[in-house]
């Protein structure tokens, strides 16, 4: 139910049964994860930066909160990736782009 608040979540969810193709397969399924990886990086870059704020000179809730952006920059990172990878896997299975 709250994967349809996010639009691009619940569009490709509701194309992704009705696909023809194995190439619109790859294609909606690409894009719920990177709206999932988008989403999840935008909560720990929100965590990781109130992790910060609220450290108070700690040098462990610091280097905590420095860790937690980090992971969200990996994750936006990898969304940005996405589309390489989806080329990458169609060019293994065979699938014209």
């Amino acid at each position: 139910m709250s994967a349809l608040l996010v639009p691009g979540i619940a569009e490709a969810g509701t194309d992704l049964a009705a696909a023809t193709s194995l190439d619109q397969v790859i294609t909606n399924l690409r894009n719920v994860i990177v709206g999932l990886l988008v989403g999840l990086a935008t909560l720990f870059a929100t965590i990781g930066g109130v992790r910060y704020m609220l450290a108070g000179g700690d040098p462990g809730e610091v280097e905590a909160a420095k860790k937690t952006l980090r992971y969200a920059a990996i994750g936006y990172s990898v969304a940005v990736l996405a589309p390489v990878l989806v080329k990458l896997l169609q060019s293994v299975v065979g699938t014209p782009s």
